[in-house]
């Protein structure tokens, strides 16, 4: 059966290996116990009016890397004006004759602002987005945003923000 000598040393090592995954799952699931624990998920829906809307074609005339839409609107919740967003696209492809462009948009409320980033196709008319952070009352914010009916007088929003 070979050299037995070396045996215990194996056995103790194997245990010792064994001792030490286990250590670390316990920790880890208990640190994820405990951060669940702290997060709730606080859900904001808005629609957005009034939008302003301008785009720019930079470099090669048509569609092309660098091309830039700014807007802003009015956030409206429950028929009431709460806040104000703005943002900025940038076409980063337009290959094949599809475009896609990167969105930064931040919509400041009066507890704070939420800013996101996603990028976007062209043609979609919903988007969701990634909560990339925020100030006052959603300092540590995260989670995601969907747009629909991007670019027409009925987008709306809906943010689920988990502090």
């Amino acid at each position: 059966m070979g050299n037995n000598s070396n045996r215990p040393l194996f056995k103790r090592i194997a245990a010792l290996s064994l001792a030490t995954l286990a250590v670390g799952v316990f920790a880890a699931g208990g640190a994820n116990a405990d951060a669940s624990k702290k997060r709730r998920v606080e859900v904001i829906e808005l629609q957005l009016k009034d939008l302003e809307y301008e785009s720019f074609d930079l470099g090669k005339p048509g569609p092309s890397l660098g091309d830039m839409t700014v807007y802003c609107a009015t956030a409206v919740e429950n028929g009431r004006n709460v806040g104000q967003g703005a943002g900025t696209s940038h076409v980063v492809s337009a290959r094949g004759g599809k475009v896609t462009s990167q969105a930064v948009i931040t919509i400041e409320l009066k507890r704070g602002s939420l800013t996101m980033q996603s990028l976007r196709p062209e043609e979609a008319s919903s988007v969701d987005m990634a909560i990339t952070g925020g100030t006052g009352a959603f300092k540590d914010a995260r989670g995601s945003v969907r747009y629909w009916d991007i670019n027409t007088p009925q987008e709306r929003l809906r943010a689920e923000i988990l502090h």
